[in-house]
Parts: structure tokens; C-alpha cells; sequence
């Protein structure tokens, strides 16, 4: 395991997609290269109804980003983060949407030192309730356009820097790709959230890398 101290609010926060990796092989090499790449957060995104498939994916997950000292976050269920802390996986967080469940309940379940996110769509009203029922960053998007959620209401870059007054890391999500990520990150995204910028081709280590890259260059 890597004992270096990880700063897990800056940088690339890649999302998985249950249909771009259908199966735990995918799914687990897939996440292995990206974090090889150097992530900030991965988060476990699976909607299915089957229990036992997403604790064992979870599970994976949650051994493999032990090993490289990244957080592990879950999508929208607060059940599984906690079974995956009580099972001593302690890097494990959750994110909740706006019809998720609470994130003060959630906050009291998985106490102080979780990685709570919030979805904020692009409303800094929901963002000032998050911060105030204990959220750990504060998600705003989309932001361009997305393969992922296509659907989603836009949002403009200028929102990112009126919500600097929470104190929170701010990820930036919609649409995020290696055109436009110096244009979230110079607009305050501390976070670039991404599903097909990661996961859409067939080797995610590299674009990882180049979005760090481009990153870093925006930091310096």
C-alpha cells in the first residue's frame, strides 16, 4: 500500500459507467489504469437493482483504491458506504443526489472524516444547504455537453466562482474533456469530474494522464 499523504480535493475524479464496463473484469482493469494515471477520487456509479453484484464490485473497488491511497466513493447509496467502512475500508465516501436521502443522516451515519459530495446542479441555493448539513465538496454542472446525462440542465462556468464563498472543493462535471478542462479549472473547479473523458476508449491511464497534465499546467 502507498503511504504517501493524497490530496484528494484537486485533480481528475473519474466516474464509473456501468454500460461502458458491463463486466468486474472491465470494470476493475479499467479503474486499475485510471488510477495508474493518477486520480484524485473514483467514484462506484451502478444503479442496477442487484445487491450482490454491487457489493462485490464495491468491494474490488474499495481493495484496489486502498492499494494506490485514493478514496473510493459511492453513488447515491448510503447502505453500501457504510458496510464498506464497517468492513474496514475507511477511504470510503459517498455521493448523493438531490433525491438521494440526506446528507446530515448520512454525515451521522459515516461520521466526521467521510467524503460526503453533494450534486448541485447549478443551484447555489442546494450547494449552501449541502455545506450546512456537512458536505465534503460541492458538485455544479453540466457544464458541456454530456454523453452521460444529456439531459441534465446547463449550467454556466461563472456559477463555479460565486460558489467559492462555501469553503468547499467545487467539481466541475458535464461534458469534461481534455478541450475544456483549463476552462472549468480557471472558472474554480478545484475537481474535474468525468465518466466518457475516462472510461469512453480503451486505455483510461492516458487520458488521465493528460488531463493531469493539462491540470497542472493551470495550477503553476
Amino acid at each position: 500500500m502507498n503511504d504517501k499523504r493524497h490530496d484528494w480535493t484537486r485533480g481528475v475524479y473519474a466516474i464509473t459507467d456501468a454500460q461502458l464496463l458491463p463486466s468486474d473484469r472491465q470494470l476493475i482493469e479499467a479503474c486499475r489504469a485510471a488510477l495508474n494515471g493518477g486520480l484524485a477520487l473514483l467514484q462506484y456509479r451502478d444503479k442496477s437493482g442487484d445487491l450482490s453484484h454491487r457489493l462485490r464490485q464495491a468491494l474490488a473497488l474499495a481493495m484496489l483504491c486502498r492499494n494506490y491511497s485514493v478514496p473510493l466513493i459511492i453513488n447515491d447509496d448510503l447502505a453500501l458506504a457504510r458496510r464498506l467502512r464497517d468492513d474496514g475500508y475507511a477511504g470510503v465516501g459517498l455521493h448523493l443526489g438531490q433525491e438521494d436521502g440526506s446528507l446530515r443522516q448520512a454525515r451521522e451515519v459515516l461520521g466526521p472524516e467521510a467524503i460526503i459530495g453533494a450534486t448541485c446542479h447549478a443551484r447555489l441555493d442546494l450547494a449552501e444547504r449541502a455545506a450546512d448539513e456537512g458536505a465534503s465538496y460541492l458538485a455544479f454542472g453540466r457544464f458541456f455537453a454530456s454523453k452521460t446525462k444529456p439531459e441534465a440542465p446547463p449550467a454556466t462556468l461563472d456559477l463555479l466562482a460565486e460558489a467559492a464563498r462555501f469553503g468547499l472543493p467545487r467539481v466541475a462535471i458535464g461534458g469534461i474533456d481534455i478541450d475544456n478542462v483549463s476552462q472549468a479549472r480557471n472558472a474554480g473547479a478545484e475537481l474535474l469530474a468525468t465518466v466518457h473523458g475516462v472510461f469512453g476508449g480503451e486505455d483510461p491511464e492516458t487520458p488521465v494522464r493528460e488531463l493531469n497534465a493539462r491540470l497542472n499546467s493551470t495550477y503553476s
